[in-house]
């Protein structure tokens, strides 16, 4: 997701925020095809959209919170049809019935959530394995954190073929079947050679695919490509991932013929379309939730609870405790900020959400580690008795209270070494009700590809270019806020979930 480092002009009309929305057309996703639609749909993916749990003796079941699962659930109600997932609940079992099924939402039982089960050791080496000690870092380009062992891939085929297994017993001639991400590789190989039927299979590829050079060393590489290669239409976030997929089938399988101009591979049979289709954010609720914040008076909430006082600049970045993510470049870009800046020390305020993710890996406890040392050094050279450089908080935030944290913030932080898109920039900037946020944002995250030209840019490892780049944020005249974050929040408009969900279905219907 080029690098585009145009600035904007500081000229030309603002939009108030009401006007703003009522210029704006979408798509509500309870509409998203009306009758147009009318193919049963599979959602296949690792996490499910829900999950049952024992509290207090009693069953809960814990609703989607972020990611994947948040943004296709709705899309899931609207159109109904079945979501084929892990259950990894421990009430899961209890509460479906013979053939593993259950309805869900509870409240409206829109559609049929169809759960699979895997053992501790499957999970182990398919999921925390193969998939991510494997297939994630070397997406993302970073080879030193690949560790292989054979057992992975055993368990990561097995367990794809549980995902394809159940798929067959609930697919349909005409269903379309919508497998998500780089844990389903091999799936959409297994279903077409185990189902009579004819349905059309599609997959989305969230995270970044890398060049071939990169690819090669990938193992089991070729097979990961020829389990894509059975669906008939593949979709990443952005062109360059796109092109690299092309380059890499084009250099890894022989049988393959690459139509680099159409995007189209022809396989044994199979035409799949490579296309790059942006996934967005609901816009429409992540403004409405911000005012019901600003309503109740919430919005600096986080603030209160920190004793960050009101006219202290919070800048702000969420993001999983991931080593792709660049919290460290960002920590060290901020201590230089106020090594270079000492006049900005009590006047500026960060704050790291993370959200503690693979711990059983390794090098995930390390890089934990990692921030916490690196934010009490900086802390502890910094602060002061009335004023805490940098807020470090692993709590978990309701997404009323995030979005409420994003439009209270001035800055926000987005400065990944590699990122398949990246959310979370979309999201702080739906949240800019006032267009007065400012968004620094990594070139090498997908976003940028959308994002970039009205915002700031920076290369996540230049750590001065980055301290000077934060000064420019927190320095910026009004109007120019204004101006960047009125074209920013058009484009997330534009881009939003309801559009991602569209497009990638009527790329699916153009197939037939």
């Amino acid at each position: 997701m080029p690098d585009s480092r145009v600035h904007a002009d500081t000229d030309g009309d603002r939009l108030e925020p009401q006007e703003r929305s009522q210029q704006r057309t979408e798509t509500p996703l309870d509409e998203v095809f009306g009758d147009g639609f009318d193919r049963q749909l599979i959602v296949v993916s690792n996490r499910q959209p829900y999950r049952h749990t024992v509290d207090d003796d009693e069953t809960a079941v814990d609703c989607p919170v972020g990611g994947l699962t948040a943004g296709l659930d709705p899309v899931m109600q609207a159109l109904g049809g079945t979501w084929v997932a892990w259950g990894d609940g421990d009430a899961d079992k209890q509460a479906v019935d013979d053939e593993d099924c259950v309805s869900v939402p509870p409240e409206q039982e829109a559609y049929t959530l169809r759960r699979i089960w895997l053992s501790e050791e499957q999970v182990d080496n398919y999921y925390y394995g193969f998939a991510n000690q494997v297939l994630w870092p070397t997406c993302h380009g970073m080879l030193t954190n690949v560790r292989y062992e054979h057992r992975f891939w055993q368990h990561y085929r097995g367990a794809n073929e549980a995902f394809a297994a159940a798929v067959a017993d609930q697919v349909s001639d005409d269903d379309v079947v919508w497998f998500h991400d780089y844990h389903l590789a091999l799936a959409p190989k297994l279903v077409s050679r185990t189902v009579s039927t004819s349905p059309t299979l599609a997959h989305f590829w969230h995270i970044p695919w890398p060049s071939p050079e990169t690819f090669r060393s990938c193992p089991h590489g070729r097979s990961i490509l020829t389990g894509l290669l059975h669906n008939d239409l593949l979709g990443f976030h952005v062109s360059r991932d796109r092109r690299n997929f092309l380059d890499c089938v084009d250099a890894t399988v022989p049988a393959a013929t690459v139509d680099h101009e159409r995007g189209e591979v022809r396989y044994r049979g199979t035409t799949t379309t490579v296309e790059a289709i942006p996934m967005g954010v609901p816009v429409d609720e992540i403004e409405s939730l911000v005012r019901e914040q600003r309503r109740a008076g919430a919005t600096t909430s986080f603030r209160e609870a920190h004793d960050v006082p009101p006219d202290v600049t919070l800048a702000v970045g969420v993001d999983r405790l991931d080593y792709t993510k660049g919290i460290p470049e960002r920590l060290d870009a901020l201590e230089r900020f106020w090594e270079q800046r000492p006049e900005w020390r009590g006047d500026l305020t960060f704050v790291q959400k993370g959200s503690e993710s693979r711990s059983q890996i390794p090098a995930y406890r390390d890089l934990q580690r990692r921030v916490e040392s690196r934010v009490e050094t900086i802390n502890e050279r910094f602060g002061t008795a009335d004023w805490q450089p940098i807020i470090f908080t692993t709590d978990e935030l309701p997404r009323a209270d995030l979005y409420g944290l994003y439009d209270d913030a001035d800055v926000a932080l987005v400065s990944p070494l590699c990122d398949g898109l990246n959310l979370v920039a979309m999201e702080y900037v739906a949240a800019q009700l006032d267009d007065d946020g400012v968004l620094v944002l990594s070139d090498r995250a997908g976003a940028h590809d959308l994002l970039g030209q009205h915002a700031l840019s920076i290369d996540p490892t230049a750590t001065d270019d980055f301290a000077s780049t934060i000064g420019r944020a927190v320095s910026m005249h009004p109007t120019e806020r204004a101006v960047r974050m009125h074209e920013l929040r058009q484009q997330v408009a534009e881009h939003d979930l309801s559009a991602w969900v569209n497009e990638f279905l009527l790329a699916i219907d153009e197939l037939a």
